[in-house]
């Protein structure tokens, strides 16, 4: 009975709540003021069921069980807001875009090549920053800026690369120009080390070079290609082994390791020499006691015969002195002996200047020097020659006295003159034989130079081949816009002083033949040459031996060097490069040092003209010769007109004209 009892209960529940439910629709159906309360009778509400009202009966079927309700689905999770450092990032890269395509660009990078290679980069990554990451700096930046702050180490001055705090960059626009900032002195930084901090011009205008600086869009994609940007940024400085030599060593003087001795600047007291009657070979006189002890020549200083050694001793002593150069003991020669002697002094400066400045001119040579390859250090007086990155063979040479510098170029050898005649370059005919011809008619004539006139005007001066040549026997073509070679000499005398710049510019080498044996075993190594076969050709005519390869000829200043024995070098600053350089790092030029200057064009290889018909008489047009119009007068005796032939070789190697000694 309580199971029906129970049913009854539920369904008037049920009823109860229909009715309940139906109501509360109608009046949700009606107007406001229109509804009216349904008022339902409902029965007495039972007490509530229990778990015994449920299991109540052994005949009751068993309840249904309740299905447990479905989970609730958890409302979509609202999207995370972007992290504030990304938000940075993207606003770091708008305000670069501004920057970089904006018409104030140029007062942020000044020099344009910059500007457009920045450009360039950053529009190619959407101007993705390069230094900043999340807000801050990237290790690239990190790496970068620490060595930049060590740029002293390969040479140059941390000062002109400043890099930016970014610990204090807090906002977009400081972020924007920290990059940019640190951009700059990355590019300028990649510039000096390439090619420099001093351009060549400002040195001197016995100085060519082809300098090729790195683009910068190629500097800032291989500084975004890794991380380490110090390692990218020192990539950018040479990489030959004089470069790293000197590197090492400026570390060591600078640590104190290594302390520069003092030159002593006192001179020895000169022996004086008697005047007297002009003293000549094979003369005796006790004067020419006085001669050897004065010039320090090698040998019986007490004996007073006017020999070789003596007569060569004279020679180089007016060599230096720029007085006529004849061997001859005369008046003025003897005055010079006698006057303030001049003492050759090492190095003055600071050892730190003197590498710095060795370390600079290093970054105007190409980086593959080529193999093999010539290396001629000035200062040192010494030839080089390299295979493999190794000494192959070397040799004692004569300089450019100063004044007539040997210059600084590099260029390719293309081959070498047997019995090579010797065109006097137009400076030399300007400044010294016409003036000379001027004092003596007969002058050219005593050292065997013919001159001769072309139909323009413009004066010829040459000699012949021979074993009184200039040039000797052998002369080795490297075409150069200064006209400068190497060659043999008759002059042998000279190798034997320490000091030897005694020439116009040429370099005259000690061991010639031996020179050509070995640059030929390296072009030509089938053809196996030797000082004998090379000897063999001697003769008067000129023969060429080209090279199917040129081979690269490198003319350096290093007065600062790391020898065979790892030891540091120091030499004499001959031409005063050294201290050009170092006014110049030093001084308010600094600023505009990597800016090039207009040189006058050089004069060395200009035609000397003079009026038509100067010289070998009537050229149909009439006139006084040559002689007649630079010394007065007539003369009576025709001269011969010498035209050297020219041959392949000397045309390619200088336009078929000039060379210098």
């Amino acid at each position: 009975m309580k199971v029906v009892r129970f049913d009854r209960l539920l369904a008037s529940s049920a009823l109860g709540l229909v009715l309940l439910m139906s109501g509360h629709a109608a009046n949700a159906q009606q107007p406001a003021d229109q509804q009216t309360q349904v008022v339902v009778p409902l029965p007495d509400a039972p007490p509530p069921p229990t778990l015994k009202d449920f299991n109540a009966g052994t005949d009751a079927p068993s309840a249904a069980p309740i299905a447990a309700a479905p989970a609730a689905t958890p409302a979509p999770a609202a999207a995370a807001a972007p992290a504030p450092t990304a938000v940075a990032d993207s606003a770091i890269s708008d305000r670069l875009r501004d920057i970089i395509t904006g018409k104030s660009f140029d007062r942020v990078l000044g020099r344009k090549a910059d500007r457009a290679g920045v450009e360039a980069f950053y529009s190619a990554r959407g101007f993705k920053p390069l230094w900043v990451a999340e807000g801050a700096a990237a290790e690239r930046a990190k790496s970068a800026i620490a060595y930049l702050a060590k740029a002293d180490a390969v040479g140059l001055e941390p000062s002109d690369y400043p890099t930016p705090d970014f610990n204090s960059a807090a906002s977009v626009d400081a972020l924007a120009d920290a990059e940019l900032k640190l951009t700059a002195s990355a590019l300028t930084f990649a510039r000096h080390a390439q090619i420099g901090r001093v351009h060549f011009t400002r040195v001197s205008p016995d100085v060519q070079f082809d300098l090729k600086a790195p683009e910068p869009a190629e500097v800032l994609a291989k500084l975004a290609a890794d991380n380490d940007a110090a390692k990218a940024l020192d990539s950018y400085n040479p990489p030959m082994a004089e470069f790293k030599a000197l590197r090492a060593k400026l570390a060591e003087v600078r640590a104190g390791k290594l302390v520069a001795a003092k030159v002593e600047d006192k001179p020895a007291p000169l022996v004086q020499v008697p005047e007297g009657k002009i003293l000549r070979p094979g003369m005796k006189d006790a004067r020419v006691i006085a001669l050897r002890k004065r010039l320090d020549v090698k040998g019986d200083k007490e004996n007073p015969l006017y020999d070789d050694a003596v007569r060569d001793a004279v020679k180089t002593f007016q060599t230096v002195e720029d007085l006529d150069v004849d061997g001859n003991a005369g008046p003025m020669t003897v005055r010079a002996m006698n006057g303030e002697k001049k003492v050759a002094k090492g190095p003055t400066a600071d050892p730190v200047d003197i590498i710095v400045v060795n370390m600079e001119r290093w970054r105007w040579y190409q980086r593959d020097l080529g193999n093999p390859h010539v290396v001629v250090n000035i200062p040192n007086y010494r030839l080089t020659l390299f295979n493999d990155n190794k000494v192959y063979w070397d040799t004692r040479i004569v300089v450019g006295k100063p004044g007539k510098n040997t210059p600084l170029i590099s260029a390719e050898m293309k081959f070498i003159t047997v019995n090579p005649t010797w065109n006097v370059p137009p400076s030399i005919i300007e400044k010294e034989y016409l003036p000379a011809l001027q004092q003596d008619p007969q002058a050219l004539d005593r050292i065997g130079l013919k001159l001769t006139q072309d139909a323009d005007g413009t004066v010829h001066i040459a000699q012949p081949p021979g074993a009184g040549n200039a040039l000797g026997r052998i002369r080795f073509n490297f075409p150069n816009k200064f006209l400068v070679y190497q060659h043999d000499t008759p002059d042998k005398y000279l190798f034997a002083k320490e000091e030897r710049a005694f020439s116009h510019g040429c370099m005259r080498v000690q061991n010639p033949l031996t020179y050509g044996e070995k640059l030929l075993s390296l072009a030509l190594p089938n053809e196996h040459y030797t000082e004998a076969k090379l000897q063999s050709m001697f003769g008067g005519s000129e023969i060429n031996i080209n090279f199917p390869k040129n081979i690269w000829v490198h003319l350096t200043y290093q007065t600062a060097f790391v020898d065979e024995d790892g030891k540091l070098q120091l030499r004499k600053d001959i031409y005063g490069w050294d201290q050009r350089m170092i006014q110049i790092l030093k001084g308010t030029e600094r600023k505009v040092a990597d800016l090039a200057i207009e040189r006058a064009p050089n004069s060395s290889s200009k035609p000397v003209k003079m009026p038509v018909g100067m010289y070998g008489g009537d050229t149909g047009r009439g006139g006084p010769s040559f002689f007649d119009l630079l010394f007065g007068g007539g003369r009576q005796v025709q001269e011969p007109v010498y035209r050297p032939r020219a041959s392949v070789g000397r045309r390619a190697a200088n336009n078929g004209r000039d060379f210098t000694r």
